[in-house]
């Protein structure tokens, strides 16, 4: 599958809440939340008033079509450990996970935040969720844990 990955666009920020919707994890044998559960505050802050200075997002597109996204920014979000440190997102359109593009959405944020001079990232994530095997391959350790979820650190160092 031929994909690009390339930083988001400012006209492409509001496509941010649809890739937060596809950022919740939903168990298997549970429905899906209506869309309307993003606009609760806490879910809000990965994407209200997205393009501060420390906020970054690179996309995957496949001929001209966004399919996933990556995105960070320090915030008192699930994930949060300090005002240093920026929280990741990520979520791609259910037709393409499982093919790499999120590895390598991962992998160039990571890259990218190094570049920039941040020690680390952090992430918020449920225990049984499938992508927990992928931040450890990333090099994502578990920092705390609560009754369902990780919060998780990668150093950039």
């Amino acid at each position: 599958m031929n994909y690009i990955i390339r930083e988001i666009r400012k006209c492409e920020y509001p496509m941010l809440s649809d890739f937060l919707y596809e950022a919740i994890f939903i168990p298997e044998g549970m429905d899906k939340p209506p869309k309307s559960i993003i606009l609760q505050p806490e879910l809000q802050v990965y994407v209200a008033d997205f393009g501060k200075p420390d906020d970054w997002c690179f996309v995957a597109e496949i001929k001209e079509n966004i399919i996933g996204a990556v995105w960070a920014r320090i915030m008192n979000d699930y994930g949060h450990v300090d005002d240093e440190t920026p929280s990741l997102a990520i979520s791609l359109f259910d037709k393409y996970r499982n093919l790499g593009i999120g590895t390598a959405l991962m992998r160039n944020m990571l890259q990218f935040l190094k570049n920039k001079g941040y020690k680390q990232i952090s992430l918020s994530v449920q225990k049984a969720n499938y992508a927990v095997n992928m931040y450890r391959k990333l090099g994502f350790e578990v920092v705390d844990e609560k009754e369902e979820e990780y919060i998780m650190i990668c150093s950039l160092r």
